[in-house]
This record gives C-alpha cells, sequence and structure tokens, in this order.
C-alpha cells in the first residue's frame, strides 16, 4: 500500500497546511488525583444535535493514554494572553499544572483561569487515525467569558486576529476590520448561543 509521505513530501504537506490558522486548546483531566493535560490545536466544533466536539491526539502523546483512561475531560480554549501555558502544555516532561491558574469544573475537571471558554466532555467516539486517534465529545457543561481574544496558531507560531501597527494598540482600520465582519457571515457563531441555550433546558 502507498502511504502518504510516499506520495507527499512531510514538511511540504506540513507547511502547506500551516497556512491554515487554528485556535488551541488544553485538553485535561483529574488522573489519580493530580490535574494532567495537553496543548492541542487539531479541535472543531462537530454538531449542535447531540452537541459534539473533536480534536486529534498524537499517538506519541505520552500524557493522552492517561488522559483517556479518565473516562471524561475538560477543554480549555486558549486567549490570547496564554501562549505561555500553551508552550508549557506543549513541552514534554513538565509540571504543566504547577505555574498556572487553573479550577475544577461542575464535572470535576481541571480548566484554567482566565481562559475565552471552556468545556466538559465525555468520550462519543475514539478511532485511530493514522498517526494520532480522532477523538469525538459529547459536551455536558460549558462556559464562556465576555471578550477575549483566542490565542491563534499559524504558520508554526502564533498570531492575533488583527494585525497590529504599533506592536500593541488597535489601529483604526483594525478596528473597522474586527468590527465589520466578514462579508456575508454572522459576525458570531451560533455554536454557544445555541448549546447553552439546550444544555440549560435539559438541566431544568
Amino acid at each position: 500500500m502507498t502511504t502518504v509521505t510516499e506520495l507527499l513530501d512531510a514538511a511540504e504537506f506540513r507547511a502547506v497546511l500551516g497556512r491554515y490558522p487554528t485556535g488551541v486548546v488544553v485538553v485535561a483531566a483529574m488522573v489519580d488525583g493530580r490535574p494532567e493535560g495537553l496543548a492541542v490545536n487539531s479541535f472543531t466544533s462537530v454538531s449542535l444535535d447531540p452537541p459534539l466536539i473533536a480534536f486529534c491526539a498524537a499517538a506519541s502523546s505520552s500524557t493522552w493514554p492517561r488522559l483517556r483512561r479518565a473516562g471524561g475531560f475538560a477543554i480549555t480554549m486558549l486567549g490570547a494572553d496564554q501562549e505561555a501555558a500553551c508552550r508549557t502544555f506543549a513541552a514534554k516532561g513538565a509540571d504543566r499544572f504547577a505555574a498556572v491558574p487553573w479550577s475544577l469544573t461542575p464535572a470535576g475537571h481541571p480548566v484554567l483561569d482566565g481562559a475565552p471558554a471552556w468545556l466538559d466532555v465525555v468520550p462519543h467516539t475514539m478511532q485511530e487515525a493514522g498517526d494520532h486517534e480522532l477523538v469525538l465529545g459529547r459536551v455536558t457543561h460549558l462556559g464562556a467569558a465576555p471578550g477575549g481574544e483566542p490565542l491563534v496558531f499559524f504558520r508554526g507560531g502564533f498570531t492575533g486576529l488583527a494585525q497590529r501597527e504599533d506592536g500593541g494598540g488597535d489601529t483604526s482600520a483594525s478596528r473597522r476590520a474586527r468590527s465589520a465582519g466578514p462579508r456575508g457571515l454572522d459576525a458570531e457563531s451560533p455554536f454557544f448561543g445555541v448549546l447553552s441555550a439546550r444544555l440549560d433546558a435539559a438541566s431544568r
């Protein structure tokens, strides 16, 4: 059987896919009474009914097998000011929760404080996908903070949603670009609004 690496140059494949910007999340659970987690940028919403999300965990990860056994986990959506935390959770052998403030979700999973949003998730399906495991999870609880920009990963590095000409302050052009939003599209995804309403109704 012909493999992808025989058809495509792996470095070129990575470089091309790196031109697609992604957010970054931390997937975490309590394992043997201790918080454990890892950084993931292959995260996406999948379905509103049932409420499903997906992410991919590397088969080479030493942390994911332990999280997998926990039977559930939380997903922290990292903010633009949490790059240092992201690097910590991507490093091998680090005591990842030692240097970051965190708290527990209603389901008892650890999430990083100060993040734009978080989800409590239970596994729905898991399957081998090449050198990763594809995980579908069902959302059971969630929360979001007002405002705040996400941490964005693009072309091998971190960036923001808008270009800043003065190194930090907004330019009038960037403010107009963000307020106008993409043409023909809603400025906000309906995922959180609809999902939150459904979960709230189900809990009554």
